[in-house]
């Protein structure tokens, strides 16, 4: 395959835009950030930077993939718009959507598999007001799964921490997983927290992951992407 992707998550706090060479399968580079509430005031004018960083322009991206969901309401939005815009002004440019909780999995996804046994991987986002949303990957998930809305869950800390005590194996917890769910999580024997900077989702990980569904022919039309939301906004 030939071109770039161009891969976009605003989906909560942390903003990330990355480029990657379909030609020689390498991430070209990232900008990941605490974007906090200023998504749409930083998303563009970073997306630049990281283009001018890599001496490319719009006209070398051939692929555009974002995160749709979960996260916030604004959030999931901004980088959905950007996608649907940029598609307009690039005619044959191809696009895919992508679960956020499929990104936070992606970098474990096959380690938890080679595991004695395999292990389960739980991916987590905060939804505010103690609330969180998370997803299971089972150790035989297939590398092209969508996990779609109803494979999420939403829920209280109370809700999520009895959802993980009754996992049926071994669970990777993975993704925002803040202090009171360390807390709670601590002396679960069967739940091993995957914290620090190797749980930042990446645009890079959404990069190299739309590049295998893109590779067998899997696209989104850019007028069909919605938001995943798991409670009313």
């Amino acid at each position: 395959m030939q071109g770039t992707i161009l891969a976009f998550d605003t989906a909560t706090t942390t903003a990330s835009v990355a480029a990657y060479s379909l030609a020689t399968d390498q991430l070209l580079g990232e900008l990941t950030w605490a974007a906090r509430r200023r998504h749409t005031q930083e998303l563009l004018v970073q997306t630049d930077r990281l283009l001018q960083l890599l001496a490319l322009t719009p006209g070398d991206v051939t692929h555009l993939a974002v995160t749709t969901g979960p996260g916030s309401f604004t959030g999931v939005r901004i980088a959905i718009s950007v996608v649907k815009g940029m598609s307009l002004a690039l005619p044959d440019v191809q696009v895919l959507g992508m679960p956020t909780l499929r990104v936070s999995a992606a970098p474990w996804l096959a380690a938890a598999a080679a595991t004695p046994g395999g292990t389960i991987v739980c991916a987590c986002i905060q939804a505010g007001r103690g609330r969180y949303n998370w997803t299971w990957f089972p150790p035989a998930a297939l590398e092209l799964y969508r996990p779609a809305a109803a494979d999420h869950t939403a829920g209280s800390l109370k809700e999520f921490v009895a959802a993980l005590e009754a996992a049926p194996g071994r669970v990777w917890l993975v993704g925002e997983v803040d202090p009171p769910l360390q807390a709670e999580m601590a002396h679960a024997a069967h739940v091993s927290l995957v914290t620090g900077a190797g749980d930042l989702r990446r645009a890079g990980y959404l990069a190299a992951l739309a590049e295998r569904f893109f590779a067998v022919g899997m696209c989104d039309e850019a007028s069909s992407l919605q938001p995943i939301y798991l409670h009313a906004p």
